[in-house]
C-alpha cells in the first residue's frame, strides 16, 4: 500500500469512527445526523468549489478544495458502505482501458 493510499483509508477509518460520534462535537457526525441528501448536497457544493477554484483560483485554493471534496466523498462513501477497496478494484480494471470505450460498455449495461 503507498503512502497515499494509507492516508486516504486512515482518512476513511476516522470518518467511519465519527460516525456515531456526538453531532455538538463533530462536524462528522453532525453530516451524518442530517442524512445522506445533506452529504450528496455538501459533497455536491465541494465539487463546484473545487472546479471553480480550478478556474479562477490559484494552485493553493484547488489544493485545498481538493482535499475538502476528497473528505466529503469519504463521508458519501462510509454512508453509503462503500470501501476504498471497492474503489480501488473498479479503477484497476478501468486502467490502460479508453475512457471512451468505458463509457460504451456503461451504454450497453
Amino acid at each position: 500500500m503507498t503512502a497515499n493510499e494509507e492516508i486516504l483509508l486512515a482518512l476513511y477509518n476516522t470518518v467511519q469512527e465519527r460516525k456515531t460520534a456526538d453531532p455538538e462535537t463533530s462536524y462528522t457526525a453532525r453530516l451524518y445526523a442530517k442524512g445522506i441528501n445533506k452529504i450528496a448536497q455538501k459533497l455536491g457544493e465541494e465539487a463546484v468549489e473545487t472546479a471553480i477554484a480550478s478556474v479562477a483560483e490559484g494552485k493553493d485554493n484547488v489544493v485545498r478544495e481538493s482535499a475538502d471534496l476528497l473528505y466529503h466523498l469519504l463521508v458519501l462513501w462510509v454512508a453509503k458502505g462503500v470501501e476504498p477497496s471497492q474503489v480501488w478494484e473498479e479503477l484497476n480494471k478501468r486502467f490502460g482501458a479508453s475512457g471512451l470505450a468505458v463509457k460504451e460498455a456503461r451504454k450497453k449495461k
